[in-house]
């Protein structure tokens, strides 16, 4: 019990809407300027300054200093998991009318984020999702109530593709950890698996990291070799067919 004082702490200050865009400003990893955040959040520059000392204090925010300018960053990852793992949570009773958590982001590091990004240890968003459906389309990650698993025949189209999973591949039918973005809820593949995938991507460099973001950006060797993984084929007969 002696972590539910911090967690009301922190809740406190996450339930102001203006510190929350603040935080969700800073979710792709990046480090912004106070007046950027206090732009973003719609504030003032003396009250974003009130709120982003708050955040820092609590331990959300690493701050520093350039000249007399302040920029701020998440303290660590877990802060970010925290957030995003919140704006995950179904919102019941949600009207058309209420933004989408990414209102207070920057188009350009929303999009970013919701087309690929490093999602805890692993690859996540859209692609990431779109990559997942076609594995179990494709019959090579089976999914049951008992949860999610990486079929022999999964394991053969990865080595046939260059992305081995030799560490996986002791057990007929391999276990597989889903994990859900915050844009959608929709699964991709999480823990071991997922992370190797995510390492593998990067060394074949079918995809980047982009400064400090935790946004990646796809070259066009990763559109070209994820886009064709599990990806069904049309036959001379024009029938739907998945790879054999």
């Amino acid at each position: 019990m002696e972590y539910v004082p911090r967690i009301s702490r922190i809740a406190t200050l996450l339930a102001d809407p203006k510190r929350s865009a603040m935080l969700w400003a800073l979710i792709d990893g990046a480090t912004r300027g106070a007046d950027e955040l206090a732009i973003l959040a719609g504030l003032t520059p003396s009250s974003a300054s009130a709120h982003l000392s708050k955040l820092s204090a609590a331990g959300l925010l690493k701050r520093e200093a350039r000249g007399r300018k302040r920029f701020f960053r998440l303290a660590a990852p877990e802060v970010g998991m925290a957030v995003e793992a919140l704006a995950s949570v179904p919102a019941l009773n949600r009207g058309p009318e209420q933004a989408s958590p990414s209102a207070g982001v920057l188009p350009g590091a929303a999009g970013a984020l919701r087309k690929a990004r490093i999602c805890k240890d692993h690859l996540g968003g859209e692609v990431a999702n779109q990559l997942y459906q076609r594995f179990v389309e494709a019959g090579w990650v089976d999914v049951t109530e008992a949860g999610a698993s990486l079929t022999p025949r999964g394991v053969l189209e990865l080595a046939a593709s260059g992305i081995y999973v030799q560490a996986f591949a002791q057990r007929r039918c391999l276990s597989v950890t889903t994990c859900c973005d915050w844009c959608d809820g929709q699964p991709h593949l999480g823990g071991a698996l997922g992370a190797s995938l995510l390492q593998l991507f990067l060394q074949k460099g079918w995809v980047q990291r982009q400064d400090d973001s935790r946004a990646l950006r796809m070259t066009r060797a990763g559109q070209r070799e994820l886009g064709q993984l599990a990806r069904p084929v049309v036959n001379a007969g024009n029938r739907l067919l998945l790879p054999a």
